[in-house]
């Protein structure tokens, strides 16, 4: 028998839009990737340019993270591993914010070292199909192919996170937001350079370093919270998760519960934890307890592995036993 038991498979509803944000993903990795050479080839020596190439990599990284799970997910639990493999992607996450933050601490300082130090950034010409033209505008076109993709699977890519419940889908579609902004921000410097403003590109650039230090900064605090096991929130918001409350109140419409606590911790999309129950009498308690499971894990198709935990008392040195 494995003692560590099964790894958690979405409803089939859930699979179906799961399968399909696995797509989106793919989609999103060939764009991304036409993306960064259109960017390359014309970058020059452009700050705001590099900005948004180098935020474009970064962006390879949920994705990937996404699929990465799309592999382990399914994975059964093992001796060495007996919670399974579901936190790879919050690791994968936590690596991506890290990044984000030194990159934009990086671009950020840059461009303000070009703003204070006032260098004058030039855009030459290249030879197009035998006639020479400004750089500008390769750049510019290559900017505004960066926006399209990024900005309709971003939209494609909202509800899904929201439906199945997957941070780390709404944090690609958040990043997805950030990248046409940028690119937008990456418009707007070349054609400042272009009409003789020579700060206007230092300035895209500073205004872009900022953008990705906000989705670093929003990166890092949710990947170190789901990795200390902080109680479930929204998807898109930081307020509390109502299936909290909704567990409870299931398990306290047992006729054998006298009182009940739940912590719950979100690893991936699965939320887990305990139920402490304190029953009236102990008479079939085995039953009574495989029964509070099964009403436990009904309440939502997320709950995965709850364990229900009789105890005499909540209070433990004056405290709740189990505050979630």
């Amino acid at each position: 028998m494995n003692v560590h038991g099964k790894a958690f498979r979405l409803p089939p509803k859930q699979d179906a839009l799961f399968q399909r944000a696995r797509r989106l993903e793919w989609i999103s990795i060939f764009f991304l990737l036409t993306i960064i050479a259109a960017i390359g080839i014309t970058m020059g020596s452009s700050e705001a340019m590099k900005a948004v190439w180098i935020e474009d990599v970064l962006s390879l990284v949920p994705p990937v993270a996404i699929l990465i799970d799309a592999r382990y997910r399914t994975k059964d639990p093992t001796d060495e591993f007996p919670y399974g493999y579901r936190r790879a992607t919050l690791i994968a996450f936590l690596t991506a914010a890290v990044a984000l933050l030194a990159f934009g601490l990086y671009i950020l300082i840059e461009s303000a070292t070009t703003l204070i130090s006032a260098e004058h950034p030039t855009i030459g010409t290249v030879e197009l199909f035998g006639r020479r033209v400004w750089l500008g505008w390769p750049m510019i076109a290559a900017l505004i192919y960066s926006v399209i993709p990024p900005f309709v699977l971003g939209r494609m890519k909202l509800p899904l996170a929201r439906e199945l419940h997957h941070k780390a889908l709404q944090t690609d579609a958040n990043l997805n937001k950030g990248d046409w902004l940028t690119g937008i921000a990456g418009v707007f410097g070349i054609l400042g350079i272009g009409l003789g403003f020579w700060w206007a590109d230092a300035l895209a650039a500073a205004v872009i370093a900022i953008e990705i230090l906000r989705d670093g900064v929003s990166d890092l605090r949710n990947s170190i919270a789901q990795l200390m096991n902080k109680r479930p929130t929204q998807v898109d918001t930081n307020e509390k998760d109502p299936v909290l409350d909704a567990v409870e109140d299931a398990l306290k419409r047992l006729d054998w519960v006298r009182d009940v606590r739940v912590r719950l911790r979100e690893d991936g999309d699965v939320l887990t934890g305990e139920a402490f129950i304190v029953p009236c009498d102990e008479a079939d308690l085995l039953s009574r307890v495989a029964r509070a499971t099964e009403v436990a894990c009904g309440v939502d198709w997320r709950l995965h592995d709850i364990n229900v935990v009789p105890v005499r008392s909540l209070q433990k040195n004056g405290q709740d036993h189990a505050r979630s």
